[in-house]
């Protein structure tokens, strides 16, 4: 089962920067969708030329052109939920979840604390919320979760660390607790635990070429219960997928 995941920084500007070709390279079983920045029936029409075996599940933000999230799946869902059913956490599109046989899938677009961090703190209530929120999940099958985490956990996660700690938002401490609350109730980063040592990256800003220079941060992520680990055959990041400031990222289970 070949999952896939991609901040499109607007989903109708993507479909115009090749989406459905690069859809069809990459293949995927499933494709987890962030920042589509569209309302429901937007995203629709957007996607209305997919290949007919794909079904399309949309959660848009209640301000329009901002956030949400989708899921386009060739697998039907036994259940689907939108948001984590706390309404001062569920008017941006941010959670999508999708209940298969083996697991449930929830695509989430972690609010970003901003350049002024003046949303750390909404950023650190909301970390907490969403921790009990796929704990509870957790508690009835394996969870995979995916999205813009905007956190790089470690220093082999961004170009360049030690100017950007506890300076710049997605690499202040108080984000980093959050994944590493993840990872303490039973979580797995695929990507880390199938590369250590491996530096890659999944989102570069727009200014001054950081693409072309790959001065990036790894902050697009997949994680699994500890109880996948087995099943799970590849974790990789399509860097050279282009269309969006961040690139897709995937893994490979065997369900």
């Amino acid at each position: 089962m070949r999952l896939v995941s991609w901040n499109v920084n607007g989903i109708r500007a993507a479909v115009g920067k090749h989406f459905l070709e690069s859809l069809t390279d990459m293949n995927p079983d499933v494709i987890c969708l962030q920042e589509t920045k569209a309302q429901d029936d937007q995203v629709l029409e957007a996607l209305s030329e997919l290949p007919s075996d794909y079904q399309t599940l949309s959660y848009c933000a209640e301000k329009k052109g901002y956030s949400g999230t989708a899921i386009i799946t060739r697998i039907p869902p036994i259940s689907v939920t939108r948001g984590i059913g706390l309404e001062e956490h569920d008017q941006e599109g941010r959670v999508l979840c999708c209940e298969f046989a083996g697991f449930y899938l929830v695509t989430v677009y972690t609010p970003n604390s901003g350049s002024e961090l003046k949303r750390l703190g909404y950023r650190t209530e909301w970390d907490a919320a969403f921790l009990a929120y796929v704990s509870q999940l957790q508690n009835s099958k394996p969870v995979v979760i995916c999205g813009d985490l905007n956190v790089a956990h470690r220093d082999i996660d961004l170009a360049r660390p030690k100017p950007n700690y506890n300076k710049s938002a997605g690499y202040m401490q108080a984000e980093i607790d959050g994944i590493d609350a993840l990872l303490a109730a039973d979580f797995v980063d695929t990507f880390r635990h199938l590369h250590p040592a491996e530096q890659q990256y999944s989102w570069w800003s727009y200014r001054a070429g950081a693409r072309e220079k790959n001065i990036g941060w790894r902050i697009d992520y997949f994680l699994v219960s500890s109880t996948l680990v087995d099943q799970l055959s590849r974790a990789h990041i399509y860097t050279d997928i282009y269309g969006s400031d961040h690139c897709p990222v995937g893994i490979e289970l065997s369900i």
